[in-house]
């Protein structure tokens, strides 16, 4: 077991390998995933693993080769690039990890003909802890995913603004450097609205996420602008629970549910810096279930797009 990678132990999350009963019955999985995943993402950290800092050192090691090879000094190639020259140390040594553009545009500047693309992988997959690497993979593999929320808007839906001002709050105080590579990590896994074939994505948030002014009115302003951007694409469905419903099946709290190609489906819950991957072919159904119950519930995406509207007008 020690010997295996991180990418292996990702894997062996989200194959149930791992799961274990949770005394919910014969056949009950919950993996255990440790501290939180939506809400600060564990995304955009530093490696948190031995596997994950030797990947990263590795990938600054061959990035510093080939600049060096080229005759370019960091200012250079940080222009280029678009960084500092002290962003481009930061890469070179293992402290920040870039991101897969960032990767695929070095590799054309350095004409390494592909060699650092290859990294790509195990670079973005090493930003992440060891237990959310296997929820990594599945944002990659999803054909749907759908999500409730009830606190702050789902990372996938946030603005840049947005999320600093959320990773801003966080205590303890989390430095700059790692604020910067939580939000760069939370971006790259926005592509999933751009993949093709597209999957669909469906999203219902309590009114109240979309009154709360984190980081001021005006990120607050251009957060709603975004989702009423996002709601217009034809794989989105975003909803509204108001705050003037009776009943709501989301009682219980705020859930992902994501289902890959082969219809198998998995529901991530967290709470107050714990977190759980639920795999019970029975548990995954009822929690797909009480998901359409509380679709239902809530307004109609076009309705909800007129509210969120209104909420807007009303800032």
């Amino acid at each position: 077991m020690a010997e295996r990678t991180g990418a292996e132990a990702g894997a062996e999350v989200v194959s149930g390998e791992r799961e274990h009963g949770d005394g919910g019955g014969a056949g009950a999985a919950v993996v255990s995933l440790g501290d939180g995943w939506e809400n600060d993402g564990g995304a955009g950290r530093r490696p948190e693993d031995e596997a994950g800092r030797g990947v990263v050192v590795a990938f600054g090691q061959t990035m510093k080769t080939l600049r060096v090879r080229e005759g370019l000094e960091r200012e250079e190639f940080g222009r280029r690039l678009g960084y500092s020259a002290s962003t481009i140390a930061s890469f070179e040594q293992g402290r920040r990890i870039p991101t897969p553009r960032t990767i695929e545009r070095a590799d054309e500047v350095l004409g390494a003909g592909g060699l650092l693309c290859l990294w790509k992988e195990q670079v973005e997959r090493a930003q992440y802890p060891g237990f959310f690497q296997g929820m990594a993979v599945l944002e990659k593999e999803a054909v749907e995913l759908v999500s409730y929320d009830t606190l702050v808007v789902k990372g996938l839906l946030q603005t840049e603004e947005y999320m600093r001002a959320l990773l801003g709050m966080r205590r303890p105080v989390l430095d700059p450097e790692t604020i910067e590579q939580r939000v760069a990590a939370r971006l790259v896994r926005q592509e999933i609205f751009d993949r093709w074939p597209a999957p669909l994505l469906s999203f219902v948030m309590d009114e109240s996420v979309l009154r709360r002014p984190y980081g001021g009115r005006e990120v607050l302003r251009g957060q709603l602008e975004h989702l009423l951007l996002m709601g217009q694409k034809p794989n989105v469905v975003i909803q509204i629970m108001p705050l003037s419903c009776e009943e709501s099946a989301g009682v219980d709290g705020p859930f992902t549910i994501v289902t890959r190609k082969d219809g198998k489906k998995f529901v991530y819950a967290e709470a107050q810096g714990t977190s759980a991957l639920q795999t019970d072919p029975e548990q995954t159904t009822l929690t797909a279930a009480r998901y359409g119950i509380i679709r239902s519930q809530a307004l109609t995406a076009r309705e909800s797009l007129t509210f969120i509207e209104g909420v807007l007008g009303s800032l």
